[in-house]
């Protein structure tokens, strides 16, 4: 029996992670050029503070490794409160998140906490699914773990 729920959540656990690999589905090359809209507000600087995307641009978080990452948690950039609630509430950034923010941060914020006065900082909004998930396929591109297979 032991070996039987060993084997169940070992399938689990495969699945979670070939379903990780499988999100970022989108064109890093068409999300790379969608960037150019972003980088009027965010720059994607890694660890070493080498800048791998964008112009160094400060009106938004640096987007170095935004996935995984829990909402509203860039040390030192000043979200908005309901941003910080978000996040404190559970919202980590993935594509399930990360796609209908971009195309509608004050709606999904409002969604996500369930309060209609909710708002962020970003106004911007991505024109469609596919170029929101052609962003996210780019920015994790960037990621620090994105050639690792994960």
């Amino acid at each position: 029996m032991q070996k039987f729920l060993v084997a169940i959540a070992a399938a689990g656990l495969l699945g979670t992670v070939a379903h990780a690999q499988d999100e970022f589905t989108g064109d890093i090359a068409a999300g790379e050029k969608a960037f150019s809209q972003c980088q009027t507000c965010h720059v994607v600087v890694n660890d070493a503070g080498e800048t791998l995307a964008g112009r160094n641009a400060k009106t938004g978080p640096n987007l170095y490794g935004v996935f995984g990452r829990e909402a509203g948690s860039v040390e030192g950039f000043r979200y908005s409160d309901d941003m910080i609630a978000a996040g404190e509430k559970g919202l980590v950034w993935d594509v399930e998140h990360f796609v209908p923010y971009v195309e509608d941060p004050t709606g999904f914020l409002r969604e996500y906490l369930d309060d209609p006065k909710a708002r962020g900082k970003m106004a911007f909004k991505v024109r469609g699914d596919e170029t929101a998930r052609d962003l996210a396929a780019y920015l994790h591109s960037l990621a620090p773990d994105a050639n690792s297979g994960s």
